[in-house]
């Protein structure tokens, strides 16, 4: 089979999107799992000295291109699914879980691994290729490589069900997203609703050939309705039908209760048989964080900090809800009404009159913007063949001209398109032959793209200012894929960054959404092309902490439920939900109806890769606030601290801890006061 025959063999550029096909698959993943098994069989029979070019190398190389062939098909699985893809997808997702798994627990390529580490060569190699040795060396015992072969077995049999559970966990949640849908007729129903949220789902059940206005659970549908519908009932039954997705109130097959608890059957069983406490002991032992007890200490003090200020957004909710929009008692499905209701009366705006200066031609500008001056490159358009024809292509260069890497945007919502928003790799850095491979990312959101017309022309998708901070976070991620100058695959760009940290550059870029500077060049009301005038700037900046207190003690509470599962958690005596009951009544300030089903959908820890690691996201805003801060004293466009961040942070990737990468940029340890401070938590 030659790469001309089947585009998912053909490495010799970027993925050929406009050729693939589900039945490439297979035979594609067959013949690079033959050509794995055939190197691996070759550099463990080599009796000679062990070196990096004659071990590490050649294993880099077929890992790689099936890891690239794989990684397409898993990003179509994501963005483009298809009854055929998803049978090709899962048909070869045990193929290719058992071979990973194979692999590290091959004791002929771990006993390769520790004899260059110990040879006396070790020393002279480049610290980047020293950590990736440690790294391997490292998982390899984590992936059970020391085990007796009767566990080593038991062990492979637990990777590949875990495996296929988080395929079928995620696609139950897109099944059971897909399956709601909700038409109205009565339009006096749809009060409250800004005018392209109407005009969407009228488009939407225009396609379905009915009348009325159709309504669904992907997020540029249903969160308008739960922030603006005057109609209480309304808000209910999407609130619901969202909260209960791919849970016993709908399709039985759709139903993750069953694949929960098998899941975490699985992680307890996998933490016993490497001799570990518990799975988030695992989970933790290439993290930044040492122990359970240290994340929950962290999460706790976080909590006790968080809690007045959460209580009192609470008190101001329920007494404006009750004083002023009659609703005596407050309910999850009237919170994000009531906010946006006083938000308005507090600070005179509302989101929708501030998504209106932000049409997505502007934001993409500004994003761009700040990306050019701050780490010093261009970003121009580029070309490639791409899955569906609202994706756009991007490539990164120095100032010289040199190409840095290249990137894909795919920003719209679609029933083939799993939720939320993630950046994933397409291609890494690594320099092989004596040139350099740039590195290539895969760019994803679930915006609601443009309906209709204005001023004569197409109107352009507009961004609420949370879907900026959005794609602004996600481009942080691809920035660190991006901008690595790290040569060896196994540490360069986010490759081998503890997964705590992995969210620093990512929550850092977020802070750009706040500034004048940033906003005033990035945005163009969609009627007129004003500018965002600063007396509505000043009042976005002084909403900035609305209800952060609430806001935050959610966080806390996912990331509680998540590690408490993972670590001190009886399945024989507690269910998932009534731990996260008990959870809830620690910290939480309001509690949701009995029937919220919100572990079914938690896919960050059941298809994802945050088992365990959900505090991440708050472990790292600790980073990235703090690094920040530098900007904040230096100017925040300053080039001078960008050109640190990238080669501190950035650049640096994977080769060194996080630690180290964060002490060398800041000059001292992170501090929690940064943090606290951009939450107006700081006492006064």
């Amino acid at each position: 089979m030659t790469e001309a025959s089947n585009p998912l063999l053909d490495f010799s550029g970027l993925p050929r999107f406009d050729a693939i096909q589900a039945a490439h698959v297979t035979p594609a993943i067959d013949a690079l799992l033959a050509d794995c098994r055939r190197t691996v069989a070759a550099v463990t029979s080599d009796a000679g000295a062990t070196r990096w070019e004659t071990f590490v190398a050649p294993l880099e190389d077929v890992n790689e291109r099936l890891a690239r062939a794989w990684g397409v098909v898993g990003h179509l699985h994501a963005v483009k699914d298809s009854p055929e893809l998803r049978e090709a997808y899962n048909e070869n997702l045990p193929k290719v879980t058992e071979y990973w798994t194979d692999l590290g627990q091959n004791l002929a390529l771990f006993d390769k691994y520790k004899a260059l580490r110990a040879a006396d060569g070790f020393a002279a190699l480049s610290p980047a290729r020293r950590r990736i040795v440690d790294n391997e060396i490292r998982d390899f015992r984590l992936s059970g490589a020391e085990l007796p072969a009767a566990e080593k077995a038991r062990f492979k049999e637990i990777a590949e069900e875990q495996a296929s559970l988080a395929a079928k966990f995620s696609e139950n949640v897109l099944d059971a997203t897909n399956a709601f849908a909700l038409t109205i007729e009565d339009r006096s129903r749809l009060s409250g609703l800004p005018e392209d949220v109407v005009a969407a789902a009228r488009e939407a059940a225009a396609k379905d050939g009915r009348a009325g206005w159709k309504f669904t659970l992907h997020a540029p549908s249903y969160l308008p309705v739960l922030q603006y519908a005057d109609d209480r009932a309304l808000r209910e039954t999407i609130y619901r039908a969202n909260v209960t997705r791919a849970s016993e109130f709908g399709d039985a097959q759709l139903d993750n209760t069953p694949l929960i608890d098998r899941i975490l059957a699985l992680r307890a069983e996998e933490a016993a048989l490497l001799g570990y406490e518990s799975f988030a002991c695992v989970s933790l032992v290439p993290k930044m964080a040492d122990t359970p007890a240290d994340v929950l200490a962290f999460l706790e003090d976080l909590a006790r900090r968080a809690r007045p200020y959460a209580e009192s957004d609470l008190r101001e909710l329920r007494a404006f809800a009750r004083d002023t929009l009659g609703l005596a008692t407050l309910e999850s499905w009237d919170v994000a009404y009531a906010s946006e209701k006083l938000r308005q009366h507090r600070y005179a705006f509302s989101d929708q009159e501030v998504k209106e200066y932000f049409p997505e031609p502007q934001v993409l500008d500004g994003l761009f913007r700040v990306v050019e001056t701050v780490f010093a490159v261009r970003i121009r358009p580029d070309r490639a063949p791409v899955w569906d024809e609202d994706v756009r292509f991007f490539r990164i260069e120095s100032p010289a001209g040199e190409l840095v890497g290249q990137f894909y945007l795919d920003l719209y919502a679609r029933d083939t398109k799993r939720g939320g928003a993630w950046m994933d790799d397409a291609v890494n850095r690594r320099r092989k032959d004596g040139a350099v491979q740039t590195p290539v990312a895969y760019l994803t959101c679930n915006f609601a793209r443009g309906v209709g017309t204005v001023n004569g022309r197409p109107r352009p998708a507009l961004f609420t200012h949370d879907d900026v901070i959005t794609l602004f976070h996600e481009f942080g991620h691809g920035l660190h894929h991006m901008l690595t100058r790290v040569d060896d695959l196994g540490v360069a760009g986010i490759n081998g960054v503890e997964w705590d940290a992995v969210e620093l550059p990512s929550q850092f870029m977020e802070n750009f959404c706040w500034e004048w500077e940033v906003l005033r060049h990035m945005t163009s009301h969609v009627e007129t092309g004003q500018s965002l005038p600063r007396a509505l700037y000043d009042r976005m900046i002084a909403a900035k902490n609305f209800q952060a207190g609430m806001q935050t003690l959610r966080q806390v509470e996912f990331s509680l439920f998540d590690m408490l599962l993972h670590h001190d958690f009886d399945r024989s005596s507690q269910t998932p939900l009534a731990l996260l009951a008990a959870v809830r009544d620690k910290v939480a300030v309001m509690h949701p109806p009995e029937y919220n089903r919100f572990p079914n959908n938690f896919s960050h820890i059941f298809a994802g890769g945050y088992a365990a690691g959900y505090y991440s996201y708050k472990w790292a805003e600790v980073l990235s606030a703090d690094a920040y801060a530098a900007f904040e004293e230096e100017g925040v466009l300053s080039s001078s601290a960008g050109a640190r961040f990238a080669s501190e942070i950035l650049a640096t990737g994977g080769s060194r801890p996080a630690a180290e990468s964060f002490r060398a940029f800041r000059g001292r340890p992170p501090s929690i006061d940064a943090l606290l401070r951009h939450n107006g938590m700081m006492p006064a």
